[in-house]
């Protein structure tokens, strides 16, 4: 008996072991850093301006192709999906008032959908998962821009597949231009204001890994590998005393709190939805998948210095942010500074008129409970109507991450403003027109949603967490915009 026992002890102490040591394991690889371990050998691939002509009709009409190709990431090469190219897609471009078309063509062998991210339009024209474009088919959505200057983007939405289309490539950027906006800033594309599109990749022998692993299953996927415009290991050639970045952060499920290395202060332009009323000078600044900001670094002659992601405060417990990358620390984008630099007009001190967000205009509130893959408690149902909202009024809308994950909010077809976080004022680089909100836990938002003048009971436009893989597990739901007095229909099942 006594050597029984004594066995028993021994393989229980061994189990122990082994349990403590694949916890030990498990807890060290949840934490990633590449800080200075990235070898900056790649030119900054930037997206081209997509061609565009004036048709008949006085409309700026653009073409987008998706199609898979091979894509040279720089010094791997896999197979990616992309928009008129190999990965991503090129950058349109029009200005406030105009009429624009894009002719959509899915050349893929999958159903896929465009939607315009931050943009205002109607319902039909969004490019949710009721605008579905199928193999072989061209889509052609056209609006006219009315909102002011801001860096939009563009990407995928299919129901239940968004996540994978937009980890593939399809994605990049459109801004909207005002005469009467932003010319002091940086503005010559490609050269001093340059568009920052940032990634995280998982790389095989010849592909890209898309599958999760068993830790981030649930919370959406991580990488190991940081692609800036498709490019690994990128740097960029200043030859400007300053550079204005368009920071967006493409990932699928990784939030960045992004600085330069050197800790020097950055001044933030903007926001999701356009500049703010005045420069607010950071050194960090954390941006949650699908939000963007445009900030302007000043350089000095010759130097380099990189921007770096340090670890974000994403209001997470200490176990909880270290398995969804709340402690890493990634090496994204080395600035090269040439040894003679161009001046720059320093930047000003006022940018854009805000209005003030007065939640006395407010004609109702709601609230959006994100929790369990669910708001309000439902899962996605393309059927189903989750609000009715009256045309151009203004609502209070309270969003509440309710599980600790971490969660974004995005409602399409409208901004908004924040109002207050735990009752307190947002935070400057918060204070502009947002479209996507990053939620820490049980933190409670008030945001003034400017809902959208483009009336149709019967298609709708979506609410959803921008983590894509808990969109496509049904953290989402849809409202549709009617006339004053009216009601909703049933939502058609398509438009492509």
């Amino acid at each position: 008996m006594r050597r029984i026992l004594i066995l028993v002890a021994s393989l229980i102490l061994v189990v122990c072991g082994v349990c403590a040591g694949l916890a030990t394991w498990v807890w060290n690889a949840a934490a990633l850093s590449t800080e200075g371990r990235v070898a900056f050998v790649n030119r900054l691939a930037v997206p081209p301006l997509a061609p565009s002509r004036m048709d008949g009709q006085g409309r700026r009409v653009f073409d987008l192709r998706a199609a898979q190709a091979v894509h040279d990431f720089g010094g791997r090469t896999a197979t990616a999906w992309g928009f008129n190219g190999t990965y991503l897609g090129p950058t349109l471009r029009a200005a406030r008032g105009e009429t624009v078309a894009v002719n959509v063509h899915n050349g893929l062998t999958e159903t896929t959908t465009v939607h315009w991210h931050g943009m205002h339009l109607p319902a039909a024209m969004d490019g949710g998962p009721h605008q579905s474009v199928q193999p072989g088919q061209t889509w052609s959505p056209t609006w006219t821009v009315d909102q002011p200057a801001a860096t939009l983007w563009y990407h995928p939405h299919p129901h239940g597949a968004t996540a994978t289309h937009v980890y593939r490539g399809l994605a990049g950027l459109f801004i909207v231009d005002e005469a009467t906006t932003g010319a002091d800033l940086p503005h010559r594309y490609g050269i001093d204001d340059v568009p920052v599109i940032v990634q995280d990749r998982r790389f095989g022998p010849d592909r890209m890994i898309e599958e999760p692993t068993a830790f981030t299953d649930d919370i959406g996927f991580l990488g190991d590998t940081v692609v800036v415009n498709g490019t690994i290991g990128p740097y960029l050639d200043v030859t400007t005393e300053r550079v204005r970045l368009r920071l967006l952060n493409a990932s699928n499920a990784r939030g960045y709190a992004f600085g330069l290395a050197d800790d020097r202060e950055f001044a933030v332009v903007a926001s999701d939805g356009g500049l703010l009323a005045a420069p607010h000078r950071m050194r960090r600044l954390t941006l949650a998948p699908g939000e963007r900001a445009e900030i302007v670094v000043t350089m000095r002659p010759g130097e380099r210095t990189v921007v770096r992601s340090t670890p974000p405060d994403l209001g997470l417990n200490p176990i909880g942010r270290r398995f969804v990358g709340g402690v890493d620390t990634l090496d994204i984008l080395e600035l090269r500074a040439a040894a003679t630099l161009a001046p720059s007009a320093p930047v000003p001190g006022r940018l854009v008129d805000l209005p003030v967000a007065d939640p006395s205009r407010a004609v109702a509130q709601r609230a959006f409970r994100l929790a369990g893959h669910a708001i309000n408690g439902r899962r996605m149902d393309p059927a189903r109507v989750d609000a009715t909202v009256t045309k151009g009024t203004t609502e209070v809308w309270r969003p509440l991450n309710a599980d600790g994950a971490p969660h974004t909010f995005h409602p399409h077809g409208v901004s908004f403003r924040v109002i207050s976080a735990d009752g307190r004022a947002p935070s400057p680089e918060l204070s502009g027109w947002k479209d996507t909100l990053y939620l820490k836990p049980d933190v409670r938002y008030e945001i003034l949603v400017d809902l959208p003048h483009y009336a149709d009971p019967h298609v709708p436009y979506m609410f959803h967490c921008h983590v894509l893989e808990h969109e496509d597990r049904g953290m989402m739901g849809q409202f549709v915009v009617v006339e004053p007095g009216g009601t909703a229909g049933a939502p058609h099942g398509s438009h492509g």
